[in-house]
């Protein structure tokens, strides 16, 4: 016998930031599923409201504020085990009145840096994320196959663009020698741009330059703790639910998970499609980039169906 279907429910939330830039959350009062765990003020869509109404709405029940909606942020699938949920989270750019925990929820005035230290439901970590962290994730093509002045002078280009702020070099086929020096110098090149880099696989390369690592979903199941510090980015190529819980519980930061799309460095695989992007998404709150053929243009349907934004390689390179 199949079980029942699980509920549905869209909720709405607003970031809502003051004029020192501090973001409000509010706290789960008692008696309620997640008690003590913050969260951005909002509650569940009501039939026949558009998203924008049903936020007005909520935050003058919740807060007493007369609120003017902006933009969607991100809109996140959230499986939990009683309902599978939608966190359709809108900015907030003015409002009237003077905010108050109108049904006995505390608040906080958050500095955006410190967001995560607050324990949030699961669906609010990818909110977070999409606050804090880039919209793109730049993966390096191999230099296998190019001169180092041609590689590395692609890379000064990709860097130059003021929107790639997160890279991974990625550099398959290249000699450990050639291998070290180019990691040297894109290291040196990323840090004095105030990029964040990662480095593809090699914990311990990573270790020696104080960079990040993206592990392969090959690697997952061979480490039993996070491999770097806090202070050090950890992230992991996804495919399955499998290594998305795995990446999840070792502790990583984000991950890449696709491919969305049939891209031609793997042609003839099922792509999984924004659909089953989304799917997937629903069993972990870790922060997602999609990958897989994408583009700058597609980081509006990335956040969509749950994303921070897009990971690529063609369409971000800049060579």
């Amino acid at each position: 016998m199949s079980s029942e279907p699980l509920r549905s429910i869209h909720v709405v939330a607003g970031v809502i930031t003051d004029a020192r830039g501090r973001i409000l959350l509010a706290r789960r009062t008692e008696g309620r599923d997640l008690a003590g765990c913050w969260e951005f003020p909002g509650g569940k869509r009501e039939a026949g409201e558009t998203e924008a109404e049903a936020l007005i709405r909520e935050l003058q029940e919740e807060l007493g504020i007369t609120a003017e909606v902006g933009e969607p942020i991100i809109n996140v699938p959230q499986q939990y085990p009683d309902k599978r949920l939608r966190l359709d989270v809108r900015r907030v750019l003015s409002w009237k009145g003077t905010p108050r925990g109108h049904e006995g929820q505390a608040l906080a005035w958050v500095v955006p840096e410190k967001l995560p230290r607050y324990a949030m439901p699961p669906a609010d970590r990818p909110v977070v994320a999409a606050l804090l962290h880039p919209d793109r994730y730049l993966v390096t093509p191999s230099p296998a196959e190019v001169a180092d002045a041609t590689w590395l002078g692609a890379l000064q280009r990709s860097l130059a663009a003021a929107d790639v702020r997160r890279i991974q070099l990625r550099m398959p086929g290249v000699e450990e020698g050639r291998r070290r020096r180019l990691t040297q110098a894109a290291v040196t090149a990323c840090q004095a741009a105030g990029v964040d880099v990662l480095i593809n696989a090699d914990i311990g390369l990573a270790r020696e330059f104080g960079t990040g690592v993206h592990l392969r979903a090959a690697q997952l199941p061979e480490l039993s703790v996070r491999p770097l510090p806090d202070d050090q980015h950890v992230a992991a190529s996804c495919h399955t639910a499998e290594e998305l819980r795995r990446a999840e519980d070792l502790g990583c930061d984000f991950a890449a998970l696709g491919s969305v799309r049939e891209t031609a460095s793997h042609p003839g695989g099922t792509p999984l499609g924004w659909e089953g992007f989304a799917r997937l998404r629903e069993a972990v709150s870790l922060p997602l980039y999609a990958i897989g053929g994408l583009r700058p243009d597609h980081i509006g349907e990335a956040r969509q169906h749950g994303a921070q934004g897009i990971a690529a390689i063609r369409g971000l390179w800049g060579g």
